[in-house]
């Protein structure tokens, strides 16, 4: 029986419904991220901040008041800085851009190589990440095995290796887990680059296992995380590196993942509470449920590009969460960062207090590269064509 003329028409209809409606979706998700001040402009953003790190030599753990003094190796706030860089000119197409980055590593196979960090702990495995994006954008096979050195020997226990180290290997975690809420970008940045490089599911599988572990121990009702189970308070960029690693993971982990139901969980109900606490002026604060403390440029850059890529990706209510991240974006590109390209205010290294006068008291240093990241990530998560 041959389909007449409005059976044609319904199914016509029926598709276009389905093209539209999906259309539709795309663009509410980006309707938030389109227009910005001119300040607040990704593009400018992304390559004023690449720039800036570009124009430093290696930092020390990225504090600028050691700016005169020889970086002891390539510490993890100078990697997550050029891999936001080497992700933003990519995302941007910014062919001049990803070659001034690359000349930069070239060093490190040559006169810099004793800056090449050893492989560990989670603070200098997540080296690989670095390596293991260059041979993602260039195919060349030196960069993929320096970078599957770092994330293959994080889970290759060292024959020096302690008794509670060896416990977790044998339980099929990293021999460098330590349940700190950092080691929840380290550990998991380099193993899920490991796997956008090679195909290979071990690496997602390895991080994702890890993540839960991390969730199950330290993970509180509402969704954020104490310092540390000995220092009750909710640190600003601690709670700013576990939502990162989650989103990070979250994006890399398919939909049918075993581990990806419980990790999605975890984002939402820490998505959630952040939105409840976030500041009138759109930032985070140094203690995150605190309003007393002052307002923190570093956790406020990583909580806005996890929602930023939560919105993208259709995890997050687009008009409450959208709305969230923009007007935090706004806000730290037109009143945080300076001429130089700067980012101001940011938490200077802070280990776990037993007061809130701790937290209150440490200082908001300018250029400091934990806060010049992860304002560069997110100029990457407002630019990319697909996240």
């Amino acid at each position: 029986m041959r389909p007449t003329n409005t059976t044609i028409l319904t199914k016509v209809l029926a598709v276009a419904t389905l093209i539209l409606c999906l259309a539709f979706r795309g663009n509410a998700q980006m309707k938030y991220f389109k227009k910005f001040p001119d300040k607040a402009n990704p593009q400018a953003v992304g390559i004023k901040i690449t720039e800036r790190f570009l124009s430093r030599p290696h930092s020390t753990y990225g504090n600028p008041l050691k700016m005169n003094q020889p970086a002891p190796q390539v510490t993890y706030p100078d990697v997550c800085t050029w891999l936001g860089g080497f992700w933003f000119a990519k995302a941007t197409d910014n062919k001049e851009l990803f070659n001034k980055l690359e000349a930069r590593f070239q060093p490190l196979f040559t006169n810099e190589a004793p800056l090449l960090p050893k492989p560990n702990h989670v603070d200098n495995n997540v080296f690989g990440t670095l390596p293991l994006e260059l041979y993602i954008q260039t195919k060349d096979k030196k960069y993929l095995d320096m970078g599957l050195l770092y994330a293959n020997t994080q889970w290759e226990v060292p024959q020096n290796a302690s008794a509670s180290e060896k416990k977790w290997a044998d339980s099929g975690y990293t021999w460098q887990t330590r349940i700190w809420l950092d080691d929840m970008f380290m550990i998991t940045a380099v193993q899920a680059q490991a796997f956008k490089a090679t195909g290979d599911m071990k690496y997602l599988n390895r991080a994702a296992k890890e993540m839960l572990v991390y969730l199950d121990s330290i993970q509180l009702p509402t969704g954020l995380f104490y310092h540390a189970p000995s220092a009750h308070f909710s640190w600003g960029r601690g709670n700013g590196w576990m939502a990162v690693g989650m989103a990070e993971l979250l994006r890399a982990l398919p939909e049918n993942n075993p581990y990806r139901s419980n990790i999605m969980n975890a984002y939402l109900k820490m998505m959630a509470t952040l939105k409840e606490n976030q500041s009138p002026t759109g930032m985070w604060r140094q203690v995150i449920d605190d309003p007393t403390m002052w307002e923190e440029t570093s956790c406020t850059a990583m909580f806005t590009y996890a929602m930023i890529v939560g919105v993208r990706k259709g995890w997050l209510n687009e008009k409450q969460y959208g709305a969230a991240a923009a007007k935090a974006w706004i806000t730290l590109t037109t009143n945080y960062i300076d001429e130089n390209g700067d980012v101001t205010k940011v938490c200077e290294g802070t280990n776990i207090g037993n007061s809130a006068e701790h937290y209150r008291n440490r200082q908001g240093l300018t250029g400091d590269l934990h806060g010049q990241a992860p304002v560069l990530w997110c100029a990457y998560a407002l630019t990319a064509p697909k996240l």
